[in-house]
């Protein structure tokens, strides 16, 4: 019989909210191995930061966004700075969760992915057809790079709530638009519940997505 093996690298990780520097310092020196334990247990598992003070909210969002949105509430969770209490972004990196930040949600849901996804195939149609076309230049050009990209992170297994439009052509896209405005609102108007500038869904079609993309982003 042989004991549990852990990457080296990890077990200097003791805090549910380690410092960013420090997790990806962990990622690079501890290989694939150390990727995938960060990405299913420390990046998607547990009380986010953003919620630390109140873990019982945590649990009334997803309990509400669960119904909102007819998806399992263990499906949701919460990534980025809210999760870990700094980002992990190159461009962002170690910047403290607050106010000004977004709430980026995940969901890990087939159903839903595979809902979004013949949305996009619909609006990308409609736009490429001219059947649907951008208010101005500058949504224009989201569009056209939106068109580009979805596809290839379709083919990875998952899809960006606001790569398709909040429009009423796309019921299930305009319903989690709906849920992510309430959502800042209700957040704001409630004691002890973190505030945050705005909020968006990330929806994988498995788990082995989620931990498959979360992996490389912290090659």
């Amino acid at each position: 019989m042989e004991p549990f093996r852990i990457a080296s690298t990890l077990l200097k990780l003791s805090d549910p909210y380690p410092d960013p520097i420090a997790l990806l310092d962990a990622a690079h020196k501890g290989g694939e191995q150390a990727r995938i334990a960060l990405a299913r247990l420390w990046l998607s598992e547990g009380i986010p930061y953003a919620f630390r003070d109140c873990p019982a909210m945590y649990e009334s969002v997803r309990s509400w966004l669960s119904n909102f949105l007819n998806v399992h509430a263990k499906e949701i969770s919460v990534i980025g700075s809210a999760r870990l209490g700094a980002s992990l972004s190159p461009k962002k990196l170690g910047k403290p969760f607050d106010s000004s930040s977004d709430l980026d949600i995940f969901i890990v849901s087939k159903d839903l992915f595979d809902t979004l996804r013949e949305e996009f195939r619909r609006w990308s149609f409609d736009f490429e057809s001219c059947r649907l076309k951008a208010s101005n230049d500058l949504e224009e050009g989201f569009w056209r790079d939106n068109n580009t990209r979805g596809p290839k992170l379709i083919h990875k297994g998952f899809i960006d709530q606001k790569m398709i439009p909040n429009r009423q052509e796309y019921p299930t896209t305009k319903t989690i638009s709906q849920a992510m405005w309430l959502l800042v609102s209700k957040l704001k108007i409630t004691q002890n519940a973190p505030k945050t500038k705005h909020a968006s869904v990330r929806c994988y079609s498995s788990w082995d997505s989620f931990v498959r993309q979360i992996c490389l982003n912290l090659v």
